[in-house]
């Protein structure tokens, strides 16, 4: 038997960030998460599963139109033509009062309740599939133990859409722990909600298979599904990615240390940049690191040396630039006479940075703030609930103000 494991499908959700700069991919991308679900689809075909399992976030929320229904649809109807079913549960994002709009789905596809945990069989292929799907998009209760006892002479998969115990980036939604799900005795638990590929346990097999398409920056590397192959004594004899993914992001960390000028540290971004596999577009982030003496030369020319980056990456084929954060810093201690100064700054920074409310305050009650658009303030813009994103913020001010500082008594 063969089973195809994918969740977090959050079809025509947008690829967050690629509309803010001119000649970034976005129309080209905006198809990305249909696309990956069609290679999905030819990848089951191909591979002649049994059966399709969707742990969740099929859709990102409600839809716009029915457009996005009617896609998904189809495609699950390309499956049915060839025999394969689908077991599906709602995940947060596709909640029973997250959603609006409704259409009915072909009758491979079975949707697992909402309202209480249920086992569908299908004795011919020796397959249990047993699951719940989200009734509200919060829902905090552990739905996983009133999963029902596992069925002996079938393969038992557990269908769940969950963080576990919880993981970074990712609400603690259905919560439970690795040991609530082993002593339910399941073959295989499908799990969904959590973005990056996760084999938590092999012995039962718990395995998250992360998303199917990266949305944003903070979504990088390869994307896709989990193939599952079972033998005839319906023992899992192996669990493998496969790359479903038709766009890619990666954050490029970049030392230049010891860089002595502007010219060394592009020459550096550049050879990372071409190291960086061809096949598909890829959208890069990339964060300079290290001491190095074009510390102060990145930070005054930063806005000139971030398009020249996207410059650069324009020669080396489908490959666009996001952003570009410095996170250098000076390669000397400063003469005596800053220290104290600088002594001063950094000490008040870190008082700062270990109260996140007040640094949260700061923010978000500047009137600046409630003027922004709404995508500025999410995701991977300003996000004063994000204590990552505020003690980012905070070293950023430091360095920012030292530079200044420091090149003001070096004229």
């Amino acid at each position: 038997m063969k089973l195809i494991h994918a969740a977090d499908l959050h079809i025509d959700s947008p690829l967050r960030g690629l509309s803010a700069y001119e000649g970034a991919p976005a129309g080209e991308l905006r198809t990305a998460s249909r696309r990956a679900l069609e290679n999905l689809v030819r990848l089951a075909i191909f591979e002649s599963v049994d059966g399709v399992l969707l742990a969740g976030d099929v859709y990102d929320g409600d839809w716009r139109d029915f457009q996005t229904g009617l896609f998904f649809g189809k495609q699950m109807s390309l499956l049915r033509a060839e025999g394969i079913s689908v077991y599906l549960v709602s995940g947060n994002h596709d909640a029973q009062n997250k959603m609006t709009r409704r259409l009915p789905l072909p009758d491979n596809v079975h949707m697992l309740d909402v309202d209480e945990p249920e086992t569908i069989l299908d004795e011919r292929r020796g397959l249990a599939v047993h699951g719940q799907g989200f009734p509200r998009w919060n829902i905090t209760d552990n739905l996983a133990l009133g999963y029902p006892p596992p069925r002996r002479d079938l393969f038992n998969v557990g269908l769940l859409h969950t963080a576990l115990n919880g993981r970074d980036g990712h609400d603690k939604y259905a919560p439970c722990t690795v040991d609530h799900l082993v002593t339910k005795g399941y073959d295989y638990w499908a799990l969904g909600h959590v973005h990056n590929r996760e084999v938590v346990l092999d012995d039962p097999w718990i395995v998250f298979p992360g998303n199917i398409q990266g949305r944003h920056a903070r979504e990088t590397g390869p994307k896709g599904c989990t193939l599952v192959t079972v033998g005839d004594d319906l023992r899992v004899r192996s669990a493998v990615h496969h790359d479903l993914d038709v766009a890619r992001w990666e954050h490029l960390r970049i030392d230049v240390s010891g860089a002595d000028d502007l010219d060394v540290v592009a020459d550096l971004v550049r050879a990372r940049l071409s190291a960086l596999p061809a096949g598909k577009p890829q959208a890069v982030r990339v964060s300079l690191t290290g001491r190095s003496s074009a510390h102060l030369p990145l930070w005054n020319g930063r806005h000139q040396f971030v398009n020249e980056v996207r410059s650069l990456a324009n020669d080396l084929g489908e490959l666009w630039v996001e952003k570009v954060r410095i996170e250098t810093r000076l390669p000397d201690t400063p003469d005596e006479g800053t220290v104290g100064l600088l002594t001063d700054l950094r000490r008040t920074a870190v008082i700062l940075r270990t109260d996140a409310d007040a640094m949260r305050q700061v923010v978000a009650k500047h009137p600046f703030y409630a003027e922004l658009p709404a995508e500025v303030r999410g995701q991977d813009g300003i996000r004063p609930e994000d204590p990552e994103w505020l003690r980012r913020l905070g070293d950023e001010a430091v360095d920012l103000l030292e530079s200044m500082l420091t090149e003001g008594w070096n004229r």
